[in-house]
C-alpha cells in the first residue's frame, strides 16, 4: 500500500509541475502585459515601459521567468501582485477559506444526495421516484451555471426574499460567534444550492448506471439463484462494487468544482478566489493568476490522490 501511495504522489508532483508550466507559458504568451494597464493606454513612453519591464523582470525570455519563479516557490515565496504590490500568499490566503468552505461543503453534499437518489433509482428502475430523479436530473444538467445562478437570485432573493442575493455576511451587522456562523450560512444556501443542483445529476447518473450494472453481473444472478434475500446480496455485494465508480466521480466533480466555482462566485458576491482571479486576468497580473492556478492544481492532486488511495482500501485489486 505505502509503494502505491508513493507512486501516486510521485505522479501529483508531475502533474502540477506540467500544469504550472503549462500555465506560465500560455499567460506570459498571451496579449498583453501588466505593463500595459499601469502606464495605461494613453502613455506611449518607450523609456518608462523599459523601465517597467526591468523592474518587474519581464524583459527577460520566458524561459529566464520561469526558472526564476521556480527559484521563488523552492524558498517558500509566490512573488507579489504586480498591480497591487501585496503578497500573492496574503491575497489569496485571505480569500481561499471562503472558496474551500464553499466547494468542499457543495461536494460532499452533491455526493450523499447524488448517490442516495442513484441508489434509490438503480434498485426500482422505471418507477415513479426514478422518473421524477430522471427528468429532473436532466433538466438542472442542461443549465449555465450564470443562468441558474441568476433565476435563483430572482426567485429566493428578488421575488420572496428568503435569502440575500449577494455576500458572505450581513454588511454594518459585526456579528461575533455563534450568530455571526448563522449568518454565514444563511449567506451560503444560494450559491451552495447552485452548486449543488449542479452536481448532483452526475452522481445520480453514474450511481444509477452502476447500480444497474453490477446487478446484470452473473454472480448476482448466482447469489439470487441460491435464495438469498434481495437486501443482503445488495448490502453486501451490488452496493460495494457500485459505489467504486462513484467515489471516482468525486474526484473529478472537485476538480470541477474548484475550476468553475469562480463563477458563482462572482454572480454571488462570494468573497473567495474567483473574484481575485478574474481581477487578475483583466489587469494580467502575472504572479497572483498563477498563484490561483498553483493552488488549483495542487487541490486537485490532493484530491486525485486521496480519491486513490480511497478507491484502493475498497478494491484491493487496485492496488496490484
Amino acid at each position: 500500500m505505502l509503494k502505491y501511495v508513493l507512486k501516486k504522489l510521485a505522479f501529483a508532483v508531475f502533474t502540477v509541475l506540467l500544469v504550472m508550466t503549462l500555465n506560465f507559458t500560455l499567460i506570459h504568451l498571451a496579449p498583453g502585459s501588466p505593463v500595459d494597464i499601469i502606464i495605461g493606454p494613453d502613455n506611449q513612453d518607450p523609456a518608462l515601459r523599459a523601465a517597467l519591464m526591468e523592474t518587474y523582470g519581464l524583459d527577460k525570455p520566458v524561459i529566464v521567468q520561469f526558472f526564476r519563479y521556480i527559484g521563488q516557490l523552492l524558498h517558500g515565496n509566490m512573488g507579489s501582485s504586480i498591480v497591487f504590490h501585496t503578497p500573492v500568499a496574503e491575497m489569496i490566503g485571505s480569500k481561499f477559506a471562503a472558496t474551500f468552505m464553499l466547494v468542499f461543503t457543495a461536494a460532499v453534499l452533491a455526493l450523499i444526495i447524488g448517490a442516495a437518489m442513484g441508489i434509490t433509482a438503480g434498485r426500482k428502475e422505471g418507477g415513479f421516484l426514478d422518473k421524477v430523479f430522471s427528468y429532473t436530473s436532466y433538466t438542472f444538467n442542461a443549465m449555465p451555471s450564470f443562468w441558474l445562478a441568476l433565476m435563483l437570485i430572482i426567485l429566493f432573493a428578488t421575488t420572496l426574499r428568503w435569502l440575500p442575493s449577494s455576500g458572505m455576511v450581513t454588511p454594518r451587522a459585526k456579528f461575533t460567534g455563534f450568530r455571526y456562523t448563522l449568518d454565514v450560512l444563511y449567506h451560503m444556501v444560494l450559491p451552495l444550492l447552485t452548486l449543488l443542483l449542479l452536481r448532483i445529476p452526475g452522481y445520480f447518473r453514474t450511481t444509477k448506471s452502476s447500480v444497474l450494472q453490477v446487478n446484470s453481473e452473473d454472480y448476482i444472478t448466482t447469489l439470487r439463484a441460491t435464495g438469498m434475500s434481495e437486501k443482503k446480496i445488495f448490502r453486501k455485494y451490488v452496493l460495494k462494487n457500485a459505489i467504486l465508480p462513484v467515489v471516482t466521480s468525486f474526484g473529478m466533480s472537485m476538480a470541477f468544482l474548484i475550476a468553475g466555482v469562480s463563477l458563482i462566485e462572482i454572480v454571488f458576491a462570494w468573497p473567495g478566489t474567483g473574484r481575485v482571479m478574474l481581477t487578475a486576468i483583466n489587469q494580467r497580473d502575472y504572479p497572483v493568476l498563477m498563484g490561483v492556478y498553483l493552488i488549483m492544481s495542487i487541490m486537485v492532486a490532493l484530491t486525485m490522490i486521496v480519491v486513490d488511495i480511497v478507491y484502493a482500501i475498497l478494491d484491493p485489486r487496485i492496488r496490484y
